[in-house]
């Protein structure tokens, strides 16, 4: 046999020695093998529960009554509940203007989300998409009818308090993040006593303070809006924590950075700004995008102060005396497929960030 019949020999049976070393850890010994088929079988048990309710016992069309004869998934009632759910008490006439807010602030965010248009620009297209996205919730002049803000709910809310909310509080937290590594003693025990009481406590103590605990200190006939106060600790809560993921990133360079910035005669904020910063930054990319994605998610604590985001519409929407008892996961797998979508594109954001920054490849 000569050495180009080997060669063709090992390149044919490459694939299979590929796949059996891929499959080792799983059947590799008979206790893998057995946990490996038990996970498959349980999987496959779970599956066909799944698949029979979501479709094939489901009901598509009808009344609560169908619904409540077939057992299967009751699809019914996101139809009739879709536009409470997503907006909630917002006047019905008048909901194209969260729906017009929602692609605004999407559009917003996909433009933003593209390096071509990162630059000074962009921070004039955020404040005008802000003025326009208040300015259509709200209204109350040019020809808009007046919507308070109790009236508030559903998806805009929970996008305008985490984006909002995350806007505001990163620079806040990148200030904390440099005063708690300053090296003058009565800015950093402040930033410390100030990150430590955030952390120490819980959102939700922080909202209750705000709604309960804050109009004790108010003059009388003086109220702050109850939209204001949780967007306020929304964005003080998260500052604390940023400021933590940011020191992270401050610890992670050398000294050394500093110190040639130093050498090249350079003060403070333009070695922060040009040289630390952005390094930084780059690191700390993942533990910063998986604290954002937390923070999207816990604005349904928000109902504490009286505001309804999504998750409590669908809530609502559920104790609808037409649809109790009937619709009783609907409702949830909507709301867990919605966080999930928005949750894997800010996942996959992040990621192309890592790429683009060469994040761990350096």
């Amino acid at each position: 046999m000569t050495a180009e019949d080997v060669s063709i020999s090992v390149q044919r049976y490459r694939p299979s020695l590929s796949l059996k070393s891929k499959l080792k850890p799983y059947f590799g010994t008979p206790v893998n093998g057995a946990i490996t088929v038990g996970c498959i079988l349980i999987i496959a048990w779970a599956l066909k529960h799944v698949i029979a309710w979501l479709l094939v016992d489901a009901v598509f069309t009808g009344a609560p009554a169908v619904c409540q004869q077939q057992g299967g998934a009751c699809w019914p009632f996101l139809v009739a509940k879709m536009r409470f759910m997503l907006f909630g008490f917002y006047p019905f006439e008048e909901q194209w203007r969260p729906l017009l807010a929602l692609l605004l602030f999407f559009g917003t965010c996909g433009i933003a989300m593209i390096p071509m248009f990162w630059g000074r620009r962009l921070l004039v297209l955020g404040a005008a998409a802000c003025i326009v996205l208040f300015w259509l919730m709200l209204g109350g002049f040019a020809g808009l009818v007046y919507v308070p803000t109790s009236k508030w709910g559903g998806l805009p809310l929970s996008f305008m308090l985490s984006a909002v909310g995350l806007v505001c509080a990163f620079p806040l937290g990148v200030l904390l993040a440099l005063a708690r590594a300053s090296n003058l003693p009565a800015i950093r025990v402040l930033a410390v006593v100030f990150i430590e009481l955030v952390r120490g406590v819980p959102l939700i103590s922080i909202l209750f303070m705000a709604s309960v605990m804050l109009p004790l200190f108010l003059p009388t006939g003086f109220n702050i809006d109850n939209l204001l106060r949780a967007q306020v600790a929304i964005i003080l809560f998260a500052a604390a924590y940023i400021a933590e993921v940011v020191r992270g990133g401050l610890q992670a360079l050398p000294k050394g950075q500093v110190e040639a910035a130093s050498a090249m005669g350079l003060h403070y904020w333009q070695t922060m700004r040009l040289i630390v910063l952005p390094q930084a930054l780059k690191i700390v990319i993942p533990p910063l995008v998986s604290l954002f994605i937390g923070f999207f998610q816990d604005t349904t604590l928000v109902t504490i102060v009286g505001l309804l985001d999504f998750l409590d519409t669908v809530r609502a929407a559920m104790r609808d005396p037409q649809w109790q008892g009937i619709a009783v996961l609907e409702g949830y797998v909507f709301a867990a497929f919605v966080y999930l979508v928005f949750s894997a594109i800010m996942g996959a954001y992040s990621r192309f960030l890592e790429r683009r920054f060469r994040v761990g490849h350096d």
